[in-house]
């Protein structure tokens, strides 16, 4: 009798359900950041590589 007094409590108590949205909203977050850098991740690469190609057309005079 004990074991189902036992599991009875354990179903109603939702203590931990709190931390499992909490889980679940941060993985989902995390997904965004993931699939936001990897739509952006090419266009950056373009965009550096032409800075890259730019600047190193470009000479500095120091003055003397």
């Amino acid at each position: 009798m004990k074991l189902f007094a036992l599991v009875k409590k354990f179903r109603a108590d939702e203590a931990g359900a709190v931390t499992v949205d909490w889980v679940v909203l941060t993985a989902a977050v995390v997904a965004l950041g993931f699939a936001a850098m990897n739509t952006v991740s090419g266009g950056i690469s373009t965009a550096a590589t032409s800075i890259s190609t730019a600047v190193s057309g470009v000479t500095v005079s120091t003055g003397q």
